[in-house]
């Protein structure tokens, strides 16, 4: 998939990527799907790796790092490395999750990370994620429009526009039927939905453009056999582009979908468009668990980028003095949406730094260091942004509320790697349809696909 030459293009594209990755799961089979096409080789880390030089990839659950080693890297050579996160703020189904009461069929959720509550309520939902069987085997599942959060009517609580007081436990209980919970299974609901075997077992053939399959009863599965699940849930409503000129795009999961489908579509781009001797090593590093801490196997704070680099560098050769040598020459850009200025609510925003959609991404500072942001990264990224003919717009919290954080800290903490934050400007963060300009990603990708072929 070449960079889309227009920002009309990419958008519409990131609709079809949003649409066929409504878990972490899918996001990554998506991912390596459009990797595939692009002529990247898939790799199993169990297995010794041949050549060192070419585009590969390799998922580890709900996180891919793919990468493209140019002809030419020595022991020495240095990572670009862009890093995003695959997960989203939403729900979780807990064991044992058919629950239900007076008539009606429940399903038992938990919240997973930090959404907003309210803009879940009656929408049409989705159930979404992997089965894993009693014999280890694991499939995708995802179902159509099967949950709904419905709200109490005003009639019943007259005071609801005056402050709205959700508990997590007592009403982000989701409806999903009407019968009797002890003969129903919502596992035999996921079961059924699973998706036809192909490549990636992910629902997608190589000519449909990733969208997920209609239910074929031929692939589903045992319920009986299921012996662990990830299953998360996941709006239906479809991305749309909007406003009086076009220049709204509304979407679930663009935190951090938005930032995996630039960095994948600059990728791309940059494997095709052929590499450069003695240009740097560009990673793709698309992490699970950031909306939780990162903390997992497949997390920012976990081992998998530094295994990956390090199996990259022991196939050029590298001992352990030239990769740290390698290591102190790289640089990672962490791309994770962040705040425009709400017209709403502007007290709730720094009174001079103000970033507004379609403005270009964002440069995310923080004196704590809850971004990584420092000199250097800010000189880097205004050096990328003016050679690409991007503009950036600078983001820092009101010191009177506390700033959120990225994959950022921990992947500079963690590695030595110098690190910048950005990302585009999204209002309705954390909400289950966000909203963004329908310029910025597509500017994003464009100055990640520069980043990964220049030195820093």
């Amino acid at each position: 998939m070449p960079l889309h030459a227009t920002a009309l293009e990419h958008i519409q594209d990131l609709g079809e990527y949003v649409t066929a990755s409504p878990s972490s799961f899918h996001a990554v089979h998506e991912a390596a799907r459009r990797l595939d096409a692009a002529g990247f080789t898939g790799l199993d880390e169990a297995e010794a790796w041949g050549s060192a030089h070419g585009a590969f990839y390799v998922i580890r659950d709900g996180a891919l790092i793919a990468w493209v080693v140019p002809e030419g890297a020595g022991p020495a050579t240095p990572f670009n490395i862009l890093g995003t996160h695959t997960d989203s703020p939403s729900f979780k189904l807990k064991p044992k999750p058919t629950t239900g009461k007076f008539g009606w069929l429940q399903a038992g959720v938990e919240v997973y990370g930090g959404p907003l509550l309210n803009s879940w309520l009656d929408r049409e939902l989705r159930l979404a994620g992997r089965l894993v069987m009693l014999d280890g085997t694991e499939h995708l599942t995802a179902t159509g429009p099967l949950l709904r959060f419905p709200q109490l009517a005003i009639h019943l609580d007259r005071a609801v526009n005056e402050g709205l007081a959700l508990g997590k436990q007592q009403h982000m209980n989701p409806v999903f039927g009407l019968g009797d919970p002890a003969a129903e299974d919502l596992l035999g609901v996921l079961a059924a939905a699973v998706s036809p075997v192909g490549a990636h077992d992910d629902g997608s053939t190589p000519d449909d453009g990733g969208a997920p399959a209609a239910v074929d009863p031929a692939f589903a599965v045992d319920p009986a056999q299921i012996g662990g699940y990830d299953i998360v849930v996941a709006d239906t409503q479809a991305p749309a582009v909007f406003g009086a000129r076009s220049e709204f795009f509304a979407s679930g999961r663009l935190d951090n979908l938005s930032s995996t489908h630039a960095g994948l579509a600059a990728l791309i781009a940059h494997a095709a468009d052929g590499t450069q001797a003695g240009g740097p090593i560009a990673v793709l590093a698309a992490f699970d668990h950031e909306e939780i801490g990162s903390a997992s196997r497949s997390g920012a704070c976990g081992p998998i980028l530094e295994d990956i680099l390090t199996r990259v560098s022991d196939g050029l050769g590298a001992t352990v003095s030239e990769r740290r040598q390698a290591f102190a020459a790289s640089f990672c850009v962490s791309a994770d949406a962040g705040h425009a200025v709400h017209p709403n609510y502007p007290e709730r925003h720094d009174p001079v730094n103000r970033p507004i959609l379609n403005g270009g991404p964002l440069l995310k500072i923080n004196a704590n260091q809850r971004y990584a942001t420092d000199a250097t990264g800010a000189a880097f990224w205004a050096r990328l942004s003016g050679e690409a003919g991007v503009p950036y717009q600078e983001f820092v919290s009101n010191n009177d509320i506390p700033c959120g954080s990225t994959i950022g800290p921990l992947t500079a903490t963690r590695l030595g790697i110098r690190t910048v934050d950005v990302g585009i400007p999204l209002l309705s963060m954390h909400s289950a349809r966000e909203l963004c300009g329908t310029a910025d990603p597509h500017s994003l990708a464009v100055v990640s696909e520069l980043f990964f072929r220049t030195a820093a």
